[in-house]
């Protein structure tokens, strides 16, 4: 299946050398979780605390299910700190 792939501030170091703007398209097998997605790009499992697909929100425990379709667009944030 192919997805957009989106990592904001500090994770976007870890998007592939094509992604233009924290944005690429990218090839998956069906039945990959959000946690195989992470792992696939190096991303540490903490650093990607704000989780959407197609703009809604993934509790942590539901991370490791299939939940990803074709068209599907994945945002991952990091923690964010500040007052």
């Amino acid at each position: 299946m192919r997805i957009t792939l989106k990592m904001y501030a500090s994770l976007a170091q870890f998007l592939p050398p094509e992604a233009v703007r924290n944005v690429v398209e990218i090839e998956l097998p069906d039945d990959i979780s959000i946690h195989e997605v992470i792992a696939r790009y190096h991303v540490p499992r903490e650093s990607a605390h704000l989780v959407l697909i197609n703009g809604v929100y993934v509790e942590p425990e539901q991370r490791d299910e299939p939940l990803l379709r074709e068209g599907d667009v994945l945002a991952l944030w990091p923690p964010v700190a500040g007052g």
